[in-house]
């Protein structure tokens, strides 16, 4: 027996907090990025760990605020503890494999196609490990067609936000940049629900597991405070909004020289030698240095 589903029982709300939800997870991990780009390598992989956990905190958060308004007529809906947060560190891991190859390789190329395939892949893999952990008096079909675009869809929209991302233009390239990722995330999870349909079971035991009512305080408490952080880290970080960099290599100060080696690095010792002996072949005998 087909059961009929409700994908909006609180009607547009929840589709908006969802939205701002996977924005603000977007804004952070991909300002992160940004940043990354812009430092020494040895700070590269902290920024690039807490953009990945921002957004995949987002991701996560913002499924389960839009699941609050998905009901089944008949069938109490219920979830399983493991797999619900399985399906965060799943979205935290994928998601971080795609910003690091950008963060490392930059947003060109292969590279951003490989980092956004990836991400958009994690994003799809976060939302349909999240739906296996739901408990009803039934099961869930998909029309698998409609599963393939919302793949595209997620996988699409993250390339293109971490292109904007590699830009490093400013703050409101990353606004738009965070903006595109909110609209991979929602576009991806509620195309991902218009390919479910629903068979109930005529006869069975009750579902077991958590009600959304028992996951919304861990979904408050852990996620959104993370994300609380992320923000308080970016919010504080004098040059992130700037977009540049952490420092003006030497060869660019007004006033001093390029040198000869490459820009970012320093001369060896050898190399100053052989500068001061060029100086001093070259500068003029006057009785004071004779």
């Amino acid at each position: 027996m087909h059961g009929t589903v409700d994908g909006f029982s609180y009607g547009i709300v929840t589709l908006l907090v969802a939205y701002l939800m996977a924005c603000l997870g977007g804004a952070l991990g991909l300002r992160c990025t940004t940043r990354a780009l812009l430092v020494a390598q040895s700070w590269r992989p902290g920024w690039l760990a807490l953009g990945s956990a921002a957004i995949g905190s987002g991701i996560w958060t913002m499924h389960f605020i839009a699941m609050m308004g998905f009901t089944i007529d008949g069938a109490p809906i219920h979830y399983d503890k493991p797999t619900t947060y399985a399906s965060l560190g799943v979205a935290i891991v994928m998601v971080g494999i795609g910003i690091f190859i950008v963060g490392y390789k930059g947003a060109t190329g292969t590279a951003l196609f490989t980092g956004g395939t990836i991400t958009g892949l994690g994003i799809a893999s976060m939302h349909y490990l999240g739906m296996a952990g739901m408990r009803f008096n039934g099961n869930l079909e998909y029309n698998t067609l409609t599963v393939a675009v919302s793949v595209v869809i997620a996988m699409a929209a993250a390339t293109a936000a971490l292109w904007v991302t590699g830009q490093a233009r400013g703050f409101l390239w990353s606004v738009g940049a965070s903006l595109v990722m909110g609209l991979a995330v929602a576009g991806m999870h509620y195309t991902g629900m218009a390919a479910v349909s629903v068979h109930l079971h005529a006869t069975g035991e009750p579902s077991q597991g958590d009600s959304p009512a028992g996951l919304l305080a861990p979904l408050l408490i852990g996620p959104l405070a993370f994300l609380c952080l992320a923000g308080v880290v970016v919010l504080f970080d004098p040059l992130m909004a700037m977009g540049k960099p952490d420092r003006t290599p030497v060869e660019h100060k007004p006033g001093i020289p390029a040198h000869p080696h490459t820009p970012g690095t320093h001369p060896s010792r050898r190399d100053r030698l052989r500068t001061r002996r060029k100086v001093a072949h070259h500068e003029p005998r006057t009785p004071q240095n004779r």
